[in-house]
């Protein structure tokens, strides 16, 4: 696979402020320029380099972090780099650090690992240093750094999934750094970024026979860089909105309570069925037993699928799971769900039935604790739900359910900030038809996320695809593959 070349980048590119009000540190900058391998395979090259140079201890201006400079150092070059693209989302930044002697000879080093830093030792205790350059791996894809192959083998399957089945599922990320600065977290622009870059998946190679000198890169002080960074994301996404139609955009395939139409509902067999059958999400009801545990059950009544005579709020959990049948599968708590999702890769897409504040705070816990908070659309058919949990957690993504096609969509939306609409009309013989036109037309225009209902219909499916629609729920979550 060739490097790929950003088509007409260079007419948005040319609005990157050059201006350097150091030509020292600018120099210094470009003279100790890292050297990094790539994977054979990879398709995304620095773009961008922001330089900032330390003679004194004090904060990172683009990583959560102090600076602290070794007691002979003398100063620390910090190298932003920019990517326009990681394997699963719009935009890439990561880091280096460098510390010069006073003869600016290198003695130590660092760099981003995902979300962190490590020391850039190899295994014998030396920076891997070639030509006098540090001479660094760059996990495929993701771009994490690393100052040996091993450390990228050692994570050879997460990367894999990352690079193929996960391509794109991130969107367009926002970063604490960039919260309030980067405006394009949408569903729709999320949509067609996941359509771009599942369509560069790649199986890595894991042989790293690409070498990138980073000075091929611009160098910009960081505060340009900065400066420009929400005008790339907003350049990139109207470019992807141009060239992907509606009808051509991966929507997310929701399986509904797992692969309900193979295994008992909300099980654990259910959830595995799905990821063997391409979901991206499971979606799943949350109620509250009587003794405070966040549980996975549709009904209030535990007769239909559990074969007992009562409520899930009248036991506790350990009454459900030791009275029920071994015919049927146990109940699952909230924090067995999100584990088994997180080993499976798979999203979550809850519709909270009944949730106490206790019991919401160990969802968002296990979520946060599992990394699949980012993964995970908190729904309701009560407005007074949907609201509270974007009122308490802001960053939470929501959507609003509702059943009748006579509900004013955007209005519902907005009086409790969801960022998805789901309409349940699977009722209806042509469903796609009542979310066609001017209805959907409004819902785009207040930049609101589409979800629809379960469907098992190919020519319905078929028609939500054609408008563009953002995800799609089924019993047969291998249906929503059809025509992507």
């Amino acid at each position: 696979m060739e490097l790929i070349t950003y088509p007409t980048a260079e007419a948005h590119f040319g609005t990157l402020d050059r201006a350097c009000p150091s030509e020292a540190d600018r120099a210094l900058a470009i003279h100790h320029a890292p050297r990094i391998r790539f994977d054979a395979r990879e398709p995304f090259v620095p773009l961008v380099v922001g330089y900032t140079v330390f003679r004194r201890n004090g904060p990172s201006p683009s990583f959560p972090r102090e600076i602290s400079l070794p007691a002979n150092a003398a100063c620390a070059v910090e190298y932003a780099i920019w990517w326009d693209w990681d394997i699963q989302h719009l935009y890439e930044l990561e880091h280096i650090w460098l510390y010069l002697d006073a003869q600016e000879r290198l003695i130590a080093a660092e760099a981003s690992w995902h979300g962190g830093y490590r020391s850039m030792l190899d295994e014998g205790a030396q920076l891997p240093v070639e030509d006098g350059k540090l001479t660094l791996y760059s996990e495929p894809g993701k771009h994490a750094f690393a100052p040996e192959r091993q450390w990228l083998l050692d994570r050879a399957s997460a990367t894999t999934r990352s690079c193929t089945t996960h391509s794109g599922k991130m969107g367009v990320l926002v970063t604490p750094l960039f919260v309030g600065i980067i405006p394009d977290r949408l569903p729709v622009n999320d949509r067609v970024v996941h359509t771009y870059l599942e369509r560069l998946a790649f199986q890595p190679s894991f042989e790293f026979t690409q070498t990138v000198d980073l000075v091929k890169a611009v160098f910009v002080p960081w505060e340009n860089l900065a400066a420009w960074i929400p005008s790339r994301v907003s350049w990139w996404i109207k470019y992807l909105h141009k060239t992907i139609p509606p009808g051509e955009r991966r929507f997310l395939r929701i399986a509904h309570r797992g692969a309900s139409a193979y295994a008992q509902e909300s099980s654990a067999a259910s959830v595995e069925k799905a990821a063997e059958l391409g979901a991206d999400m499971v979606e799943v009801d949350v109620r509250v037993t009587q003794d405070g545990i966040p549980v996975i059950a549709h009904d209030a009544d535990l007769k239909r699928v559990f074969g007992l005579n009562a409520q899930v709020a009248e036991l506790t959990l350990d009454e459900i799971r030791t009275q029920t049948p071994a015919t049927a599968a146990p109940l699952m708590t909230f924090a067995d769900m999100v584990e088994l999702c997180a080993r499976l890769g798979l999203g979550l897409y809850l519709d909270i039935k009944e949730i106490t504040p206790a019991a919401f705070g160990m969802v968002a816990d296990a979520l946060r604790k599992h990394g699949l908070f980012r993964y995970a659309v908190f729904g309701a058919f009560r407005p007074d739900v949907v609201a509270e949990i974007k009122h308490n957690i802001p960053e939470a993504v929501t959507s609003i359910l509702f059943s009748s096609p006579h509900v004013e969509p955007v209005s519902l939306a907005r009086s409790v900030r969801a960022d998805y609409v789901h309409p349940c009309f699977e009722r209806f013989d042509a469903p796609q038809d009542l979310i066609a036109g001017e209805w959907m037309e409004r819902v785009r225009a207040e930049g609101l996320g589409v979800i629809c209902w379960h469907e098992e219909r190919p020519h319905v499916i078929a028609g939500l695809q054609a408008l563009g629609v953002d995800g799609v729920c089924s019993d047969q979550p291998e249906l929503l593959r059809m025509g992507m």
